[in-house]
């Protein structure tokens, strides 16, 4: 009987065993902070690894010899800024929606500062096997359990799904408002009349343009959007909870 095939390794950085660096000035760290800052200003699109390695006075090889790809180099980026999430402590079970609501707005202010954040997420090979999500992801089972959820996984999926839709939205907009130079103020003020002109003649949206007063304060509005939807869906969690 012919021997049983050795199974594939795991395609994540977090399966397999760091090597010792032969170059001490250039360590996995700092690789992984200059890529977070470079992700940061130029986006998912300008990441490479040659790019990174000149950023870094080092040749791509060298990273090669502590990141093995650019999969296990976004692995790595996407655990390093999920140290930023904050998750509180339940003390009061009672006290649940305001504790959600603050790891909630945790999470989305990570993922604003981070703008490329939630939309690599569900793409980042094995990213959740890292300490720091790993960690994120406990704190938010504590949570959820204190609470007296009888499914907590399934009430977290519910609000990460919530939030990372949102997040992966407004991050995607406050990128568009960034690259034309204005303030998102006026970048509205100048965007309006177009999306006037585009909603006339659809009976339910023309009303909503028209009739829009001006926005001197996005953020507060965008605020408010977050605040909304995030009270719908806990809610709804709330008829979840024994009674």
């Amino acid at each position: 009987m012919p021997p049983k095939a050795k199974p594939a390794p795991l395609p994540s950085v977090w399966a397999r065993e760091q090597r010792t660096p032969d170059q001490p000035a250039l360590s996995r760290e700092a690789i992984v902070r200059e890529a977070v800052a470079m992700l940061d200003s130029d986006g998912i699109e300008a990441l490479s690894m040659r790019k990174l390695g000149a950023r870094l006075n080092a040749g791509a090889t060298s990273l090669y010899r502590h990141v093995a790809t650019k999969d296990e180099l976004m692995e790595l980026a996407v655990d390093e800024v999920a140290a930023e999430i904050r998750v509180p402590e339940l003390q009061d079970g009672a006290q649940w929606r305001a504790a959600v609501g603050e790891a909630a707005a945790g999470f989305r202010a990570t993922a604003l500062r981070h703008p490329w954040l939630s939309s690599v997420l569900g793409q980042a090979g094995l990213a959740y096997l890292g300490p720091n999500l790993m960690s994120y992801s406990e704190r938010l089972a504590a949570l959820f359990t204190a609470a007296g959820f009888p499914e907590p996984s399934r009430a977290i999926d519910t609000v990460l799904s919530y939030v990372i839709g949102m997040s992966t939205t407004e991050a995607a907009w406050l990128t568009t408002v960034a690259r034309s130079g204005e303030t998102e103020a006026g970048f509205i003020a100048r965007l309006m009349p177009a999306a006037q002109q585009a909603a006339a003649g659809h009976e339910h949206l023309a009303g909503s343009y028209t009739d829009a007063p001006e926005i001197t304060d996005p953020v507060a509005v965008r605020d408010e959007k977050f605040r909304y939807g995030l009270e719908v869906v806990l809610d709804g969690l709330a008829l979840r909870l024994p009674k």
